[in-house]
């Protein structure tokens, strides 16, 4: 009796054993994304220290993804890129307005080439903006509305090629609008429009120190005697377009 008590008891510590490592065995292995996003993983700073992190979460990364698809590009040619970059900045629903070259043939054009006036490129702007607050259309108007729209090869004191106007369309909607909008203001003004209309191929960043350059730099001469004037006729004319905080 005594031994089979602890024959049946060893039978069952077997049995337990045995269930045990059989469900280790089946349990699913997690090498998905998903699976190690909460891991602590160790980041390397600059002085070889290390410190734990946590990765990022793929439903994060696709909040991030929604959210930059709200916002809508475009770009426009108008003389002196500090300035056009001033007009939208003002504009209520422009996220951010950045200063390039545009319309050209030459591959990552600087600053000095785009002067010589043979780059084919123009000072361009890239405007960033919210659809649900400002419409391509209106940022038409504000285009044509903060400049010497008959004036032909450039803006105000900046003369050549380089400074010329320019209108571009990404597709067809664009382009209609941007072409009943010219040929509305021709007939109003009863001579032609100088700004060229053209498809969008690519737009090349400037230099940083070109960026922000009317805010940061209020004192320069150019800015004091140009860019503020402009930018403040303007702001004359659009006053319902302008951000609460426009400077």
């Amino acid at each position: 009796m005594k031994n089979r008590i602890i024959f049946s008891a060893l039978l069952a510590a077997s049995i337990a054993l045995s269930l045990f490592f059989t469900s280790c065995d089946n349990a699913p292995k997690h090498t998905d994304s998903a699976a190690v996003s909460t891991t602590p993983e160790l980041a390397l700073h600059t002085d070889g220290t290390a410190s734990e992190g946590v990765l990022t979460e793929p439903a994060q990364n696709e909040a991030t993804a929604t959210q930059n698809q709200d916002k809508a590009t475009a770009y426009f040619a108008s003389g002196c890129f500090w300035c056009v970059e001033a007009v939208y900045e003002s504009v209520k629903g422009v996220e951010e307005s950045v200063s390039g070259y545009s319309g050209g043939h030459t591959k990552n054009p600087t600053y000095e080439d785009s002067n010589t006036g043979k780059t084919g490129h123009a000072e361009a702007v890239k405007v960033i903006y919210d659809p649900e607050v400002i419409s391509f259309s209106q940022l038409v108007d504000v285009y044509f509305g903060s400049q010497n729209p008959t004036q032909a090869n450039g803006q105000g004191p900046d003369h050549g090629s380089q400074y010329r106007s320019i209108l571009f369309y990404q597709n067809d909607a664009e382009k209609q609008i941007i072409e009943q909008k010219k040929a509305a203001l021709a007939e109003e003004l009863g001579e032609p429009v100088a700004a060229e209309v053209k498809p969008f191929e690519k737009f090349w960043e400037a230099e940083g120190y070109h960026q922000n350059y009317e805010a940061q730099h209020p004192e320069n001469p150019y800015i004091q005697k140009v860019s503020i004037p402009r930018l403040n006729r303007f702001k004359e004319k659009f006053p319902e377009l302008l951000k609460a905080n426009s400077h």
